[in-house]
């Protein structure tokens, strides 16, 4: 039986594109930016990188300061916004994460910019399901030494790690962590186990673990 069961966000538990994009608009408009207002696309594409390659990609016009300056305001109009007013939940989220959570610690672990998965938590209610949280935003390390530390620190000997990209996956073998592929996310893994909706991750997860 799994110990913790540790969670990617974006693409994994919702999808907030649609107000990441309008925030990150935003963002650029105030910071006066001369660029064409993002698109969805835009910010999906970028989606599980981290911040700095994010920014390098949508701000080339920009010397490199200039570029994490930008970035770190669209990211704080983004978690101002999400916290307000949420995004997207993939279905049954909810039940699953109460079913999970009484059965081991949950925890996500994200490289996103600190205060995101906060934003996440206030914007949605589900918190309560969640014993604790790491992002690159909070100790500037990869995704891998971030579950790794997830690990260490809870005392975790048999976690396993839900994503949806291959950099999740990736991450997680680096880490040593066993991964389950959310394949209705953003991304394509091949030959790992998978769900391709949440609801599925219990069973998922029982057959992983005998």
């Amino acid at each position: 039986m799994f110990d913790g069961i540790l969670f990617d966000l974006d693409g994994t538990l919702w999808d907030s594109v649609s107000g990441v994009t309008k925030s990150w608009n935003i963002g650029i408009l105030e910071e006066k930016v001369d660029r064409a207002p993002l698109t969805e696309e835009d910010v999906r594409a970028g989606m599980g990188k981290t911040l700095p390659d994010i920014a390098a990609i949508l701000f080339p016009m920009l010397e490199r300061p200039r570029q994490l300056e930008v970035m770190d305001r669209c990211c704080q109009v983004e978690n101002e916004y999400l916290a307000k007013n949420g995004a997207y939940v993939f279905p049954g989220v909810e039940e699953t994460l109460k079913t999970l959570s009484a059965q081991c610690p949950l925890f996500v672990v994200s490289n996103c910019q600190s205060g995101y998965i906060e934003a996440f938590f206030a914007g949605t209610g589900l918190g309560k399901y969640f014993a604790g949280l790491e992002c690159a935003g909070n100790t500037g390390k990869p995704k891998s030494e971030n579950i790794a530390l997830v690990c260490r620190r809870e005392g975790l000997k048999n976690p396993v790690y839900v994503g949806d990209t291959l950099l999740d996956c990736q991450s997680a073998r680096e880490a040593g962590v066993p991964f389950v592929h959310a394949a209705y996310g953003f991304g394509k893994v091949e030959g790992v186990p998978a769900v391709h909706s949440f609801p599925e991750l219990p069973q998922v997860l029982a057959e992983l673990s005998k």
